[in-house]
């Protein structure tokens, strides 16, 4: 006896589902708007010109890594 399928999912002759759900393509797709906004959107950002932030990660890392 066969258990009925449900009338909203599209199977194919290997059983398995091909489809994507709307929001598996809407999510990445605004993860990476809101990131590419935020990465052209920091124009007035300026850094200190005695300090180099690079360098400050640098030195705390080493700084752990020496424990």
């Amino acid at each position: 006896m066969s258990a009925p399928t449900h009338p909203g999912i599209r199977t194919t002759t290997t059983g398995v589902d091909t489809r994507l759900p709307w929001w598996a393509l809407v999510l990445p797709a605004a993860a990476f708007l809101v990131l590419l906004v935020l990465m052209t959107g920091s124009d007035g950002a300026q850094a200190t010109p005695g300090e180099l932030a690079g360098g400050r990660v640098l030195e705390h890392l080493w700084q752990t890594l020496a424990l």
